[in-house]
């Protein structure tokens, strides 16, 4: 998420800027089958795009970065990288919210960008989606040659490679679960005990339980951990025949979309209890995979006081009967009670012109920022309403791009065991970011200070942060935050792996140890291999 202007501006999920432009692409030398890598160096002018994600706070001093526009480039980039000793990341959009891939002791980056193909295959009946393929895209390839989508992130620029194997979530996965449940296999570079970097294909068929155990360690696992992602083999999960459009999800033709307004303006703390309240009630009673309003998905956006108004941006399947009739129901049951009278305006948009939709997608700037997240297992007790309260009104911070960002969850997200991916969050109905963007670096010590404050005090019941329970279900591993690992601000006394993967961590260790025993692929918070 970030900001353009105001309020609507600072609630979207982060872009970043692209990797590179068409005029450096031209500058790769044409070679036998494609194009050559191109690797830049410090003294190219290049350099200072690709060292850098979405988040400007993160800036990297490799020796060098290596553009690749194959999987036998990577095999070779990472060979080379091994050999000389030196330690690589992995980037692909450039939207880890840490700075892993800029670590200080990163030599190497291998940049993904390029890698952009979306096609089929018909042999083996999957999709294949490239890391460096933004999400607009991959949904426009889909779309319009298929006329199937995936349900994943509404920020057009964030790429396939981090999301998917993060587990990503979007618009559409109360009505269709996660993109990893879609994941039938992948391609992946890995090293191996001897240093031999090969391309190896695991799916959730494969016979070999090593090779299943990469395949489910890429459902929900997270970035930089087990190997380099070439290639996302997508089929639903049960789909059968050999038609491409009956292999994934067919999205709604068209969709309402709302945007509500209620201005702070004479928004009481009661009032905003009320309101607050009123949305996780929603969701926790709706929050099944039987439930009705699958299609209907919804964020709640409470932006510091200082941004002048609460939004609530909500989209429904348009196609089907009594979609006017459940959203205004919707609606009226979140701002029931609350005396502030708020501007409605609906529009009914065709399905890739929702996917633009600035009540999800937003702006386009890069900035630096700071993110929080937490799941809901239900809806809001007291002293979390207190807490966002206070906090979303204090008088000594003064930022209209920060926020709570509250989307609705679960429903077919929630028809999964929690062992079947990696993703072991599966009756969570809400998911929370903790959320402030800004320009200056010489302010990055009060705003940091603000999100942390305000997580600290949400979760001050269970050691500031949300530990797995009857409430709250921990943190979303695309959402990365160091602070999870770090005593001073996790003071639960639940380490930041049980925080993301909860009970599937020690499977993820077994894949670490088999597939990356070297730890080639390591950041602060990676997997870290069984001892």
């Amino acid at each position: 998420m970030r900001p353009a202007k105001a309020t609507a501006a600072a609630v979207t999920v982060a872009t970043g800027v692209a990797a590179l432009g068409a005029a450096a692409v031209a500058a790769g030398r044409a070679a036998e089958g494609g194009l050559d890598a191109i690797t830049v160096r410090p003294a190219d002018s290049r350099y200072q795009e690709l060292i850098r994600g979405t988040n400007q706070r993160w800036v990297g001093r490799p020796d060098y970065v290596r553009l690749v526009y194959s999987a036998d480039q990577v095999v070779d980039a990472v060979r080379e990288a091994v050999t000389a000793g030196k330690r690589v990341a992995v980037r692909s959009g450039g939207h880890c919210y840490e700075g892993f891939t800029t670590d200080p002791e990163i030599k190497v980056v291998i940049d993904l960008s390029e890698l952009t193909d979306v096609s089929y295959d018909a042999g083996r009946r999957v999709f294949v989606v490239e890391p460096g393929a933004w999400l607009s895209d991959v949904y426009c390839a889909l779309f319009k040659r298929w006329g199937v989508t995936l349900p994943g992130g509404s920020c057009p620029s964030v790429a396939a490679g981090g999301h998917i194997v993060g587990g990503g979530y979007g618009a559409l996965s109360r009505m269709f679960g996660l993109t990893v449940d879609h994941l039938y296999g992948v391609e992946v570079v890995v090293v191996g005990k001897d240093g031999t970097v090969r391309k190896v294909v695991a799916t959730r068929d494969s016979d070999d339980p090593d090779l299943r155990d990469l395949w489910w360690a890429h459902t929900g696992g997270g970035g930089g951990n087990f190997g380099i992602v070439t290639k996302y083999l997508l089929r639903t999960a049960g789909a059968t025949g050999t038609d491409p459009s009956q292999l994934l999800p067919r999205p709604p033709a068209e969709l309402l979309t709302s945007t509500v307004t209620w201005s702070w303006e004479g928004m009481t703390q009661a009032a905003f209890k009320r309101l607050v309240k009123n949305y996780g009630d929603w969701f926790a009673a709706h929050g099944t995979a039987d439930s009705s309003c699958l299609d209907l998905f919804s964020q709640l956006k409470a932006t510091h006081r200082s941004g002048g108004a609460l939004l609530l941006v909500t989209q429904i399947d348009a196609t089907r009967p009594n979609a006017q009739r459940d959203l205004d129901a919707f609606v009226a049951a979140v701002g029931k009670g609350v005396p502030v009278t708020p501007t409605t305006a609906t529009q009914r948009l065709p399905f890739l012109h929702a996917t633009r939709w600035p009540g999800f997608a937003g702006g386009d700037p890069t900035l630096r920022f700071e993110d929080k997240s937490a799941y809901m297992r239900a809806s809001f007790p007291e002293d979390q309403l207190n807490a966002m309260y206070k906090h979303l009104t204090r008088t000594d911070y003064a930022n209209p791009a920060a926020l709570l960002l509250i989307a609705g969850y679960g429903g077919r997200i929630n028809a999964v065991d929690a062992d079947a991916t990696a993703v072991a969050q599966r009756d969570s109905v809400m998911k929370l970011q903790y959320l402030a963007f800004w320009q200056d670096p010489a302010e990055d010590a009060k705003h940091l200070a603000w999100v942390r404050e305000f997580y600290r005090d949400v979760y001050a019941s269970t050691g500031g942060v949300p530990t797995p329970g009857r409430v709250t279900d921990g943190c979303f591993v695309n959402y990365a935050d160091i602070d999870l690992s770090d005593p001073d601000h996790n003071k639960s006394g639940v380490p930041w792996h049980a925080l993301y993967y909860k009970d599937n961590y020690p499977r993820l260790q077994k894949a670490k140890a088999t597939w990356d025993p070297r730890g080639v692929l390591r950041h602060a918070q990676s997997v870290r291999p069984q001892a």
